[in-house]
């Protein structure tokens, strides 16, 4: 994008396209309200109000809509704002967009309405990755978290840590540029705000793991012999018919993948039964090769075999090839055996059929793979942000080694200055256009 483009008044449709009961054209630009007057039958868009109007195409009545005006700096974007409410018909809402583009605008690029938030500091960049993350979310739990950081919780704690380290800073400066009226300050006290913020920043790196996790959830793999129920779990995890079940050995021939809510985003995989007799066609011996790549790329891998039959050789074979991974041993089918006189050897005990076991499977693959309660979660941040997190821990513990060394304080402010920046660009105080385009082109557009 060319400075040119940077602040010309942009249009997109910022709900998704389909059959619905509104759809929403937003504009942002000082062209605003020139365009909806030129489009419309009325003149007069007072911000703040909600308008009713009919969008005109010359003569012809396009729709009848609602606007909502909204005058810089007080919109989304921080300029003239104008979002259309009207029918969500697909073709109601092209119409209504090309009559915008005719009348001035242009289309916005990906997440352009929430750079221009940030260009016009209406948000940090951390809440802008925060509006993101928050569309993207697969779970209620990490939407939750996303939205905690769009209402500034992370950069407010930022914040906290780089007034602290900027006070220290402009003390050693200080003492170094005048030297005949201003003492450089105590190496204790150095410590003892170094210290400090290192505290700061580990109590948000603590959460690293947990978000990273709730950002992107875990993989677990349904593995077993044919026909020990594999694809009634996973239908039964699910709640839906997703994956055929028969009585006939090896009717699932590929793997089949489904995402699920449990607090994490869990991506199930069901996997083709792992067999090794002659009695295997071509295409059953390519599914149960993808069975064993899902085993070696899973974080969790539910290992079932038929309690009513009983742990078999093939069974141990197959559990050869799991057992240095993260596992949960399941013996299914229980439904139809005497659990008075069966001794399970199995991790869990469960029911496809009468769902006998389910919730209890899903709080040990959730607790399988987590050492943390999404309660205790206070900040979630997303990779860059650890990275620059990290990077200024590592120039704050440098300057910690320095003071208790009682090395030379401008040497000391090197790294304090170091520290700063890596903060700065949280926040994006300071931001290179590479860094910043790579963020909002995962946006999607009409955000």
């Amino acid at each position: 994008m060319n400075i040119k483009d940077e602040f010309d008044t942009i249009t997109a449709i910022a709900t998704p396209l389909g059959t619905g009961g509104v759809g929403v054209i937003r504009i942002s630009g000082d062209k605003s309200f020139d365009i909806i007057s030129s489009i419309s039958d009325k003149n007069f868009f007072p911000a703040g109000h909600i308008c009713h109007c009919w969008i005109k195409d010359d003569t012809k009545f396009i729709d009848e809509v609602i606007v909502l005006p909204f005058k810089a700096p007080h919109s989304y974007t921080g300029e003239d704002v104008i979002e259309i409410q009207c029918h969500g018909g697909i073709n109601v809402v092209k119409n209504i967009l090309d009559l915008v583009l005719n009348n001035g605008a242009r289309m916005a690029q990906r997440g352009e309405f929430t750079k221009r938030a940030f260009l016009n500091k209406r948000i940090d960049l951390s809440q802008a990755e925060a509006v993101d993350d928050l569309i993207h979310s697969k779970t209620s739990e990490f939407a939750i978290q996303s939205a905690k950081n769009l209402s500034g919780v992370l950069a407010q704690k930022i914040t906290e840590i780089k007034k602290d380290i900027f006070e220290v800073a402009s003390k050693i400066v200080a003492g170094i540029d005048f030297p005949e009226d201003v003492v450089e300050p105590d190496y204790s006290y150095l410590i003892d705000n170094f210290e400090k913020s290192l505290v700061l920043i580990d109590k948000i790196l603590v959460s690293a793991k947990s978000s990273n996790i709730l950002r992107q959830g875990i993989k677990v793999a349904i593995v077993g012999r044919p026909n020990v129920g594999k694809s009634s779990i996973f239908n039964s995890l699910l709640n839906i018919n997703r994956a055929i079940v028969t009585d006939i050995a090896g009717t699932t021939r590929d793997t089949i993948t489904e995402t699920i809510d449990l607090g994490i985003p869990v991506t199930l995989v069901d996997t083709a039964g792992i067999r090794t007799d002659d009695n295997i066609d071509k295409v059953e011996e390519i599914g149960i090769e993808f069975s064993k790549q899902s085993v070696k790329e899973a974080d969790l891998i539910l290992f079932v075999y038929d309690s009513s039959v009983g742990f078999t050789g093939d069974d141990k074979t197959i559990f050869d090839i799991i057992k240095d991974k993260n596992y949960i041993t399941i013996a299914n089918k229980i439904d139809i055996v005497d659990k008075s006189s069966y001794q399970f050897a199995s991790d869990l005990k469960i029911s496809a059929i009468t769902s006998e076991g389910l919730d209890v499977l899903k709080d040990r693959i959730k607790n399988a793979v987590l050492d943390f309660s999404t309660d205790d979660i206070e900040f979630v941040t997303n990779q860059r942000q650890q990275t620059c997190l990290i990077r200024c821990k590592e120039a704050l513990e440098r300057a910690l080694d320095a003071a208790k060394n009682n090395q030379l304080q401008d040497m000391i402010y090197i790294d304090l200055k170091s520290a700063l920046l890596s903060l700065d660009e949280i926040t994006g105080e300071v931001i290179t256009d590479e860094i910043l385009n790579n963020i909002f082109d995962h946006f999607c557009i009409g955000k």
